[in-house]
């Protein structure tokens, strides 16, 4: 076991700079073989925590979506195991996931919009999923709130996190 067992359940992250934070300390405890499902709509900050857990891997950076190359691998800078970030959006099947022929066992893998993916090429797994606008919070553009200012007000609105272990 890594130590992410106490990090099971759900909590609500209030800002961009502490889904980083807690990236960061999700990233401490993650070894080699271990992967991390990562769920939620575009924009509730997915990237943003794949970014604090290559901080807490101490991966070469910079950390950002991977989505038009599908994959990056950031190689470790203190001798630990790389972080292999996937954009799965843009895959049809698990075989398209299985053929960028990634090495689960010898690192850490975060895979975006991979619900439904990994399964066919893992038995166990993190799942890490983001909620945002829930119970009334966040921004609501149906209310006529868009635009920049909008787009500024959303990233910063609470998320609410929830990770557990799969199978």
């Amino acid at each position: 076991m890594t130590g992410l067992e106490t990090l099971e359940g759900r909590r609500e992250i209030t800002s961009p700079e502490d889904m980083e934070e807690f990236g960061e300390r999700l990233g401490r405890m993650l070894r080699p073989g271990d992967i991390v499902v990562l769920t939620g709509p575009l924009g509730a900050g997915k990237t943003t925590l794949t970014r604090g857990i290559g901080r807490g891997l101490g991966v070469r950076g910079p950390v950002q979506s991977p989505t038009f190359v599908l994959a990056r691998t950031h190689p470790s800078l203190v001798g630990g195991a790389p972080l292999v970030h996937v954009d799965a959006y843009r895959l049809g099947s698990a075989a398209e996931l299985d053929d960028l022929d990634i090495d689960f066992e010898g690192s850490v893998v975060i895979v975006e919009w991979g619900r439904g993916l990994i399964d066919a090429v893992a038995d166990a797994w993190w799942e890490i999923e983001l909620e945002r606008e829930w119970g009334g919070t966040g921004v609501d553009s149906a209310c006529g709130t868009s635009g920049p200012a909008a787009a500024e007000l959303d990233a910063n609105a609470p998320r609410l996190v929830t990770v557990s272990h799969r199978p």
